[in-house]
């Protein structure tokens, strides 16, 4: 599929100097110890090397060819691990001062880059260039709330007995992945990454690369999740698994570290639901919808549930179906002139034309079988370059709704697709919300404060709004999950420090586990 009858489309150029061989050669000039002609390389035993079988991939913006991963064998993996653990060995009795200097020292590297890293991060995963920079940032200035108190959340505290294995999803390379590394680091221990199969490896890999050049003990692996989790998951040197993804794969994940007894940090995902009832504050509701499609809804926090009460249906369509209407989607640099700003979109493609196609079949699958299309969005109105492969792009969609077979009913969708269902009493709202077995987030809008103080409890997600949405957090705000949307230890502020050390003996750390649920104090 490509943008030739897009209206207005003929105009449209790739801004000056964001080309992929742009990025390409940056990377190589900044770290040309991790990046070769044709490929990245993979970082364990505190160097760089070429080993691995290096997959083609193509970015989901335009199909142009990009850096594949340089994926390893399980035996390789293994080396590397162990590599990791004397790493893990050295580094836990490196002081604290100096730790926290090596890390400061990369954040500022990584403030320096900041441009490349979000754009890589544009071309590996299609994020438009606010959502790229918001992503470096985050994690720049996430971790630095971190450097500054991190002697507290130390105190009586020690690092694991090996490194953390971090294996987590494509769309946050920066602000959930590197965040979390840098932290582990700082608190003491040597950490392993994997690559993401679906993108990031290049913005990893230069991140990874500034990372190494301060001393910091990170490893950097490309590889199949199955192939590797023997080493990554289960291997006896791994102090701690910290996974972010979905939950067929993390439910592997979990048997693996609970027949180990290993320390655990599975965010999985869960239907995040946004509820209406009794409620009148149209205007409030309708400025903070486009805001909801950001990234196309390729969060984890997104919502992609609306549960409305019946006799306030018709007010809703009324101020949801404007605001969807004004949702820009487009490729990511494709400017009217090569010097202009970058374009200001809610969301580019999704993560590549495989889920693209999995989206238009699920939602032509929910109509099929009963769905009502409340809105479509038209790619006629999108901004893309003459010509560009527009595969891996999905229009907006609201169904009204979906039936039981569908995944749209119970499962996220993971891209720019929303559905609506209607509930008469309390009880069928409750019952709506909770539809996923847990979620990380929900909403409630209504206007009565007594009403959100007592449904907003029997709403099984770790954070609810008041008629805002909710988000994963940075600094002291803390982040789990209720029911299967999350196993082991809850993260965020100091619980995040305590989920990666040891503490006194006997400890019982908040989270979900086997033996234990724990909530964490809240302040």
């Amino acid at each position: 599929m490509t943008a030739a009858g897009a209206r207005g489309t003929a105009a449209l150029t790739l801004k000056s100097g964001t080309a992929w061989a742009d990025a390409w050669r940056r990377c190589r000039a900044v770290a040309p110890e991790a990046f070769r002609d044709d490929r990245v390389l993979n970082l364990w035993d505190a160097g760089w090397r070429a080993d691995g079988r290096v997959l083609p991939a193509t970015s989901p913006v335009d199909g142009t060819p990009v850096a594949g991963p340089p994926r390893l064998d399980a035996a390789t993996a293994r080396h590397a691990v162990r590599a990791s653990l004397d790493q893990h060995r050295a580094w836990r009795h490196v002081p604290l001062p100096e730790r926290r200097a090596r890390v400061a020292a990369t954040l500022d590297a990584l403030a320096q880059h900041r441009e490349l890293l979000a754009l890589l991060l544009v071309w590996e995963i299609g994020k438009p260039w606010r959502s790229a920079q918001a992503d470096v940032d985050r994690a720049v200035d996430g971790v630095r709330w971190y450097v500054d108190g991190i002697d507290g959340m130390l105190d009586g505290r020690a690092p694991l007995d090996g490194p953390v294995s971090n294996i987590a999803s494509w769309n946050y390379p920066m602000s959930v992945l590197v965040h979390a590394m840098l932290v582990q680091a700082l608190a003491g221990n040597a950490v392993v990454a994997k690559t993401p199969t679906d993108g990031g490896v290049a913005c990893l890999t230069l991140a990874c690369a500034l990372a190494a050049r301060e001393g910091l003990p990170v490893t950097l692996l490309s590889g199949s999740g199955g192939e590797l989790s023997q080493a990554l998951v289960r291997a006896p040197e791994i102090g701690c698994v910290s996974f972010v993804g979905g939950r067929d794969t993390g439910a592997a994940v979990a048997t693996a570290v609970a027949d180990l007894g290993k320390r655990h940090i599975l965010e999985q995902e869960g239907l995040n639901t946004w509820g209406i009832w009794n409620f009148t504050d149209w205007d409030a509701l309708a400025r903070v919808i486009p805001k909801l499609f950001d990234y196309g809804k390729q969060r984890c926090t997104a919502y992609p549930r609306f549960v409305v009460q019946r006799q306030l249906f018709d007010a809703f369509l009324a101020a949801y179906l404007p605001a969807v209407r004004t949702l820009r989607v487009g490729h990511p640099l494709a400017v009217a002139a090569p010097d202009d700003p970058y374009p200001a979109l809610d969301f580019g493609p999704v993560i590549n034309a495989a889920k693209a196609k999995e989206l238009q079949d699920q939602v032509a699958e929910a109509v099929d079988r009963g769905a009502v299309p409340l809105h479509r969005g038209s790619a006629v109105d999108a901004r893309f370059l003459p010509g560009q492969d527009t595969s891996a792009y999905v229009q907006p969609v609201t169904l009204l709704n979906p039936p039981r077979s569908s995944p749209l009913h119970h499962a996220e969708p993971f891209g720019p697709v929303d559905t609506i269902v209607l509930a008469d009493t309390e009880a069928e709202l409750l019952a709506a919300m909770n539809a996923s077995n847990g979620a990380l987030v929900a909403t409630l809008s209504t206007d009565d404060p007594a009403t959100y103080e007592r449904l907003a409890p029997q709403i099984r997600a770790f954070k609810v709004g008041h008629g805002v949405p909710r988000s994963r957090g940075d600094r002291e705000e803390l982040f789990g999950g209720h029911g299967g949307s999350w196993r082991g230890a809850f993260v965020g502020g100091e619980l995040l420090v305590r989920a990666v050390t040891r503490g006194p003996a006997g400890e019982r750390l908040p989270g979900n586990f086997p033996d234990h649920h724990l909530m964490p104090r809240r302040t």
